[in-house]
C-alpha cells in the first residue's frame, strides 16, 4: 500500500511539473544565463604554445639585430694588449657607466682575425674590451704614443635609452596580442580560425526593430500554422493538460518571392522569446568537422536560451538527400546534415526549441529530415491568389499616396501568377515612375506602366528596327491577337505592343478571368493555337516564315508533347505516362527522362505530337484567313499607336473607328471620359484631395 501511495504522489508532482513548465511570458524579457564551462585545456595549450612562440621569434630577432650591429667583438685583455704595442688601432671611444666601468671601443687600421676566447678566432675590425681603470694617466699615455685618436663620453641612462631598449618588445607582444585576437575573433575583426567551429546565428530580441503579422498578407493559411506555434510558447499549459506536445519543427516549402523569409521575421517580432537566425550555407565551410561543430554550437545557445525559435533559412544547402553526387557518402554535407538530424530529434531530447525552416527545393531534402518528430508540419506558401494579391498590394501601399483613379482590386486582377516580391516590386517600380515625373500621387497610369515593365520587360526604345521588320512584327502580333480573341475557350487578351521588351520585339499579354488550377484540353489546344497565330499570319501576309515565331514553336511543343506523355490527353496512346524522370540529385533538377517505351510507340508518340500541332497551326490559319480584314485593321492600329489594350482590340475587331490621339499644350494625352467620370465619383468620397490639382496631375 505505501508503494502504491508513494507512485500516486510522484505521478501528481509530476503532473503538476507538467502544467507548469517554466516558460516566460510575452510581456517579460527572456533571461539568458551563461552555463558552467568545463576547464578548456585547449585555451591553455593554445596560450603555452603562443607565449612560447612569442618568446622564441623575440630572442631571434634580439640576435639578428646584436649580429647586424656594427660587428663589433668582445676580445680578451691579452688580445687587447697585442693590439697595442704592436701599434694596429687606429681610434677608439672609451664609454663610463653610473659605477665607474670602462670599456674600450677600438677600432683597428685594418680587419684582423682577433681571438675572442681560449680557441675562437673572429675577423672583424672592430673590438670591445672591458678596462677597470681606462682613466688612468698611464692608459693615456700609451695610447698618445701610439697615436691613437681616442675621446671619453658618458653612456646616456637616461628614459629615451630605457624605452628605445623596451619599445622592440612592446610591439612585438603588442603584434602577437592583435594578431591572437584577431584569430579568435575578437576586437571587432572578422572571425578566425579558433572561432570556425562556433555558431553564425543572429539572435533577435523584442527590443530590435520587428516584422509582425500585420505587415504579412496573401499567406493566411501559413500565418495561422505559425500563430498556434506562438500560442504553444505563451500558453504551453493550454495545450499540455490535454497531452498535446509543442511541435518540434515547422518546414515553410513554396516557389521564391512568396514571403517564407518574411514569415520567419513576423514570428520573431511576435514571439517574445529569443530568436535565432542563421543560413543554410553558414554551415559548411572548407574545414572538415567545422559544419557538424556549428550545428552542436546552435543547439547549445538555444538550449541556454530555451524556450526560442530557430530559424534556418535556405535548408537545402545542407539538408540535401545523403548518398547523392560524385563524393560517396561520406563529405563534410552529409557529416553537418547527421548531427543536424541528431540535434533535432536524437537521443538527447531539445524541449522548449522550436526549428522554422525555409525551402523552395523540398524535393532535394533527405527523408529524415521531412519526417514527423523534426519538421512535424510541413506549411505550403504559394503563390497568393486574388484576395491574397489585393492584401500584399494594400500593406505594399500604406505609406504610398495613391490616386483617386486607382482600384487595388482591379490591379490584383490584372497581375496573375505575381509572388509577394513581385508586387512589391512592382508598387515600387509604379512609385519610381511617379516622382520621375514629379507627380505628387502615383496614378493608375504609372501602376500600368510599372506592370508592362515587371510582365513584360524593359521598354528598349534604343533599338532601332527598319520598317520592314516593324510590319512583320504588328502582323505577327496581330495574328496572336486575333486567334485569341475568335476562341472562345483562350484568355482575354490584355494588351499587345510592338515596342521591344526584354528580348522580344513584340509583346501580347493574356489575363485569365479566373484563377486556374487544372486545365482541359481544349484549353490547352487553344494556347497552342494562339500561340502559333503568329506564324501564320506572317506566312499568309508575307507568304514567308521568320525567326519570330522560336519561342512560339518550342512552348507549342512542350505543351502537345505533356499532353500526350503526361497528361493522357491522346486517344491512340490512351492515358498512360511515357518516359520516367530521371533525377540526378547531385545537381538538383531533372537533366533527363528515360526512355521505357519501345520504338514503336516513339514514333506513335511523335505522330500524336505533330497532329495537336498540325491541327492547331490549321485552325489559326482558317481564323486568319476568315478574319483577314480585321487582321489587317490590327495591324494598321498597332503601326500606328505601337500599343493597344483590351478595349481597343474589341472596337478594332467591331469595325468602329478609333478616336485620334489628342495632346493638349504640355505635349501630354487627354484624360479619357471614363478616367474623368472616375475621378468625379472618387472626388465625393475623398474631398480631402484637391480636384483641380488632381485634373492637373492626372
Amino acid at each position: 500500500m505505501s508503494e502504491n501511495k508513494n507512485k500516486k504522489e510522484n505521478f501528481k508532482q509530476d503532473n503538476q511539473n507538467n502544467k507548469k513548465p517554466s516558460f516566460p511570458n510575452k510581456g517579460r524579457k527572456p533571461e539568458f544565463k551563461k552555463g558552467d564551462e568545463n576547464f578548456d585545456w585547449s585555451k591553455i595549450l593554445r596560450l603555452v604554445f603562443g607565449w612560447g612562440g612569442v618568446i622564441v621569434a623575440a630572442i631571434i630577432v634580439m640576435q639578428v639585430f646584436r649580429s647586424g650591429d656594427a660587428q663589433e667583438v668582445e676580445i680578451t685583455y691579452n688580445e687587447y694588449q697585442r693590439l697595442l704595442n704592436e701599434g694596429k688601432i687606429e681610434s677608439a671611444v672609451i664609454s663610463k657607466s653610473e659605477i665607474n666601468n670602462y670599456y674600450f671601443h677600438g677600432k683597428l687600421k685594418q680587419e684582423e682575425l682577433l681571438k675572442v676566447g681560449k680557441e675562437r678566432s673572429v675577423k672583424s675590425k672592430k673590438f670591445m674590451v672591458f678596462l677597470p681603470e681606462a682613466g688612468s694617466v698611464e692608459n693615456i699615455n700609451s695610447w698618445k704614443e701610439k697615436g691613437i685618436d681616442f675621446t671619453f663620453e658618458e653612456k646616456d641612462s637616461s628614459w629615451w635609452t630605457a624605452l628605445m631598449t623596451v619599445l622592440p618588445w612592446v610591439i612585438l607582444f603588442g603584434a602577437w596580442f592583435l594578431i591572437m585576437r584577431r584569430m579568435q575573433g575578437g576586437g571587432g575583426g572578422t572571425r578566425g580560425i579558433f572561432n570556425f567551429g562556433k555558431s553564425r546565428a543572429k539572435m533577435f530580441t523584442e527590443n530590435m526593430s520587428k516584422v509582425t503579422f500585420k505587415d504579412v498578407a496573401g499567406a493566411d493559411e501559413a500565418k495561422f500554422e505559425l500563430e498556434e506555434i506562438i500560442e504553444f510558447l505563451r500558453e504551453p499549459a493550454k495545450f499540455q493538460k490535454l497531452g498535446g506536445k509543442i511541435p518540434r519543427g515547422v518546414l515553410l516549402l513554396g516557389p521564391p518571392g512568396t514571403g517564407k523569409t518574411l514569415l520567419a521575421r513576423a514570428v520573431a517580432g511576435e514571439a517574445g522569446v529569443p530568436f535565432f537566425s542563421i543560413s543554410g550555407a553558414d554551415f559548411v565551410e572548407m574545414f572538415v568537422g567545422v559544419g557538424a561543430s556549428r550545428v552542436r554550437d546552435l543547439f547549445d545557445q538555444g538550449k541556454k536560451n530555451a524556450p526560442c525559435i530557430i530559424f534556418i533559412d535556405e535548408i537545402d544547402a545542407v539538408g540535401r538527400h545523403r548518398g547523392a553526387g560524385l563524393g560517396g557518402g561520406h563529405d563534410e554535407r552529409e557529416q553537418t546534415l547527421n548531427q543536424l538530424l541528431i540535434e533535432m530529434d536524437g537521443f538527447e531530447q531539445n524541449s522548449g526549441v522550436i526549428i522554422i525552416a525555409a525551402t523552395n527545393r523540398p524535393d532535394i531534402l533527405d527523408p529524415a529530415l521531412l519526417r514527423p518528430g523534426r519538421f512535424d508540419r510541413q506549411v505550403v506558401v504559394d503563390r497568393p491568389d486574388v484576395k491574397g494579391r489585393e492584401g500584399i498590394l494594400k500593406v505594399h501601399t500604406k505609406n504610398i499616396p495613391l490616386a483617386p483613379d486607382i482600384d487595388l482590386e482591379v490591379l490584383a486582377k490584372g497581375t496573375p501568377g505575381l509572388s509577394g516580391a513581385d508586387l512589391a516590386n512592382l508598387v515600387n517600380e509604379a512609385a519610381l515612375l511617379a516622382a520621375r515625373k514629379s507627380k505628387k500621387y502615383v496614378e493608375r497610369e504609372d501602376f500600368e506602366s510599372a506592370k508592362d515593365k515587371v510582365m513584360m520587360g524593359m521598354e528598349r526604345k534604343s533599338l532601332i528596327i527598319s520598317e520592314k521588320e516593324k510590319e512583320m512584327t504588328a502582323y505577327h502580333e496581330s495574328g496572336h491577337v486575333l486567334v485569341a480573341k475568335m476562341i472562345p475557350e483562350a484568355d482575354p487578351v490584355h494588351k499587345v505592343t510592338i515596342i521591344p521588351r526584354g528580348r522580344a520585339l513584340g509583346v501580347t499579354t493574356y489575363l485569365p478571368i479566373d484563377e486556374k488550377h487544372t486545365y482541359s484540353k481544349s484549353y490547352l489546344e487553344a494556347m497552342i493555337t494562339y500561340a502559333l497565330g503568329g506564324r501564320a499570319a506572317e506566312l499568309i501576309v508575307f507568304n514567308q516564315l521568320t525567326t519570330g515565331a522560336g519561342n512560339d514553336i518550342e512552348r507549342s511543343t512542350q505543351l502537345a508533347r505533356k499532353m500526350v506523355c503526361e497528361w493522357g490527353m491522346s486517344e491512340k496512346l490512351g492515358p498512360l505516362a511515357y518516359g520516367t524522370k530521371d533525377e540526378e540529385l547531385f545537381l538538383g533538377r531533372e537533366i533527363t527522362r528515360h526512355k521505357d517505351f519501345s520504338e514503336k510507340t516513339s514514333q506513335l508518340i511523335d505522330d500524336e505530337v505533330f497532329g495537336i500541332v498540325e491541327r492547331c497551326v490549321v485552325r489559326a490559319e482558317k481564323i486568319l484567313r476568315k478574319n483577314i480584314d480585321s487582321l489587317h485593321r490590327l495591324a494598321k492600329y498597332l503601326l500606328d499607336r505601337e500599343i493597344l489594350d483590351g478595349e481597343e482590340i474589341d472596337k478594332i475587331i467591331k469595325g468602329d473607328e478609333l478616336p485620334p490621339i489628342q495632346k493638349n499644350q504640355n505635349n501630354k494625352e487627354e484624360m479619357p471620359d471614363h478616367v474623368k467620370k472616375l475621378i468625379e465619383g472618387r472626388q465625393q468620397k475623398q474631398p480631402s484631395i484637391p480636384e483641380e490639382e488632381m485634373k492637373k496631375e492626372l
